[in-house]
């Protein structure tokens, strides 16, 4: 389960959010705008309609005169339906169009995220805001949305219709506003907090769906299906619970907002009366007032019952603008230092670490004090037992963790604080447990290179020794990964090497790539391993020592720190660590 949420962003924070992001359309939100304005006016014409057309029953007056009234109102509340279609398509096209944006941009800051990050959330936490979230959100820009905004336009233009007639008719109607503001203000105290909650259960319940089906095999091994089954009925409940609170006060709600509307009509009603018995208004144009108020019954209803709605897309959007504004978000206070004595920083291709400093929390350092310098097209293999602080000082250098002291500089970038984006240009990792993403072969290549030649994807798949592929019903074009043809460990590790030669990053790290390799196949992706990092500076996780011995250089690494470094024979010859780890490896080869 979750034990610490991805960032949310505040109330005011998601409002100016959401109002830069429709701001990126000026010229077609100013025509929608007016296009609801002018719908509204459109409604506002026919009480002014039915209230001459009052005038004239009430004094006898030309039928003829009547009939052209109701053409009038026929066209007026036809071209009013029409605006208002448009006017809310407008609103609709331009909002999903700004979240359809909005969720690549979620699903972008999510992967920029440190790992540990998202780890600690949970993936529930990362689905639920790509999919949930971005489903309340489209909800209400879809239905929601446009009908509030015309709702908004109607009650405006509306009162403006009652001053004209008589500014009194105007305070008549605002009677009813206090109660209705303090209705508002008690829905939303109440059920704000309630939305959010909501959110956060819905999360952690997906969150428990997804490990339960991850794990299905084990699952249903251990015969846990009916524990899981328990977790994801629990999780449900109180998500569910959540929502039965925000439905009674939103019950209430409504009982109160109908008071509001009674005690407005009884006033508008009272005011007509005494206004026409005062000779002040036509008994038409007291017509035209009520009907005016009555009118407003729907929009009204509609602004303020809607804020429920928006309030969970509020909620939502919250949630989405959290994680893009924290993906932005400054690095980490890291102390700065220079370069390790009597070293210079490579400007293109070499990593500088000077007494980088990381732990996880609640554990003993997983690195402390380590420097090292790796000079451009260096090949360095980084050695030790299990726990030694090897993959942190890989995500250190890939700029997966930041360190949160010292400096780690990759090809002249600080690993802390440039952009991943800018970062990941200069360097791409390939670890243990690589991905085979679903769709054919040539399209997994292609995630490396988007616009790689059939002849490029050849070349590096028999670059990485991957002649399996030729063999393929389809070729290139074999659908692969779920669903697709099954690749095996060691041929999923040959696709990661050769997506790795077709990006043709400057920098490589490769994080025990070839560790669960049998021992048939290992000297085979050895091979595709030198084919991947040939001519880079490449900083090798070894897991088997033979990759140790091919490299320029040799680091051992020993409960977070370094312990000792230089090339292979050397450290043979010493007799130091690495010599204790290589006759160990080599004993543990001859028993098998």
């Amino acid at each position: 389960m979750s034990t610490e949420i991805l960032p949310i962003a505040s109330p005011r924070e998601t409002r100016k959010a959401m109002w830069r992001l429709l701001a990126q359309r000026p010229g077609r939100l100013t025509l929608t705008i007016v296009v609801l304005l002018a719908a509204s006016c459109c409604g506002l014409a026919a009480p002014a309609i039915l209230g001459m057309m009052v005038n004239i029953a009430a004094t006898g007056g030309d039928v003829l005169s009547l009939l052209w009234l109701a053409v009038a109102l026929l066209a007026a509340g036809g071209l009013g339906a029409l605006l208002g279609i448009l006017g809310q398509n407008l609103l609709a096209r331009i909002c999903e169009e700004a979240l359809a944006g909005l969720r690549e941009d979620v699903f972008a800051a999510a992967v920029r995220k440190p790992l540990a990050q998202l780890e600690k959330a949970g993936i529930g936490d990362v689905v639920a805001r790509v999919s949930g979230d971005v489903e309340a959100v489209s909800e209400a820009i879809s239905r929601v949305l446009p009908a509030f905004t015309s709702a908004a336009f109607t009650i405006a233009v509306t009162l403006l219709g009652l001053g004209v007639i008589d500014w009194r008719f105007a305070v008549a109607v605002l009677v009813a506003a206090p109660l209705q503001v303090i209705t508002l203000r008690w829905f939303l105290k109440r059920t704000a907090p309630i939305y959010r909650t909501v959110r956060i259960t819905e999360a952690s319940r997906t969150e428990q769906i997804i490990e339960t089906v991850q794990g299905s095999s084990s699952v249903v091994a251990l015969g846990l299906g009916e524990r899981h089954a328990d977790l994801v009925a629990a999780a449900s409940r109180e998500n569910i619970g959540h929502s039965l609170r925000g439905v009674g006060y939103l019950t209430r709600f409504y009982n109160r907002l109908n008071l509001a509307e009674l005690i407005g009509l009884s006033a508008v009603l009272l005011v007509g009366f005494w206004l026409h018995a005062e000779g002040a208004v036509t008994i038409g144009a007291a017509t035209a007032a009520a009907l005016y108020f009555y009118r407003l019954f729907d929009p009204i209803g509609l602004v303020l019952g809607q804020f429920d709605e928006l309030q969970k897309a509020a909620a939502g959007l919250g949630r989405m603008f959290g994680l893009t504004q924290s993906a932005g978000a400054a690095a980490p206070r890291i102390r700065t230092s220079q370069a390790p004595s009597g070293t210079t920083p490579e400007t293109d291709t070499g990593i500088v670490l000077d007494d980088v400093f990381f732990a996880y929390p609640g554990q003993r350092p997983a690195l402390d004090g380590v420097s090292l310098m790796i000079k451009a097209g260096e090949r360095v293999a980084i050695v030790g037992t299990s726990g030694a602080g090897k993959t942190t000082l890989a995500k250190v250098i890939m700029g997966l963790e930041r360190p949160q002291g010292g400096t780690a500089l990759v090809g002249g970038l600080n690993a802390a604080s440039a952009h991943p984006a800018e970062l990941h240009q200069h360097i791409a990792m390939v670890s243990q447990e690589v991905h085979v993403f679903s769709g054919t072969l040539a399209e997994d290549l292609r995630l490396a290179k988007p616009d790689a030649s059939t002849q490029e994807l050849r070349q590096v798949l028999h670059a990485v020794g991957a002649t399996w592929s030729e063999t393929l019903d389809d070729g290139l074009e074999t659908p692969v990964g779920a669903g697709g043809h099954q690749l095996t460990p060691e041929q999923a590790q040959q696709v990661a090497l050769a997506r790795l030669l077709l990006k043709d990053p400057p920098i490589a790290v490769l994080d025990e790539a070839t560790a669960e390799a049998g021992t048939g196949s290992a000297a085979m992706l050895d091979q595709a391993a030198e084919a991947a990092l040939a001519g880079r500076t490449s900083v090798v996780i070894a897991h088997r020592l033979s990759q140790a011995a091919s490299a320029d250089t040799v680091v051992v690494m020993e409960h977070g720190r370094l312990v000792e470094s230089g090339p292979h024979q050397e450290l043979l010859a010493n007799g130091g660590r690495y010599a204790t780890l290589w006759e160990a490896w080599n004993s543990s080869l001859s028993r098998g």
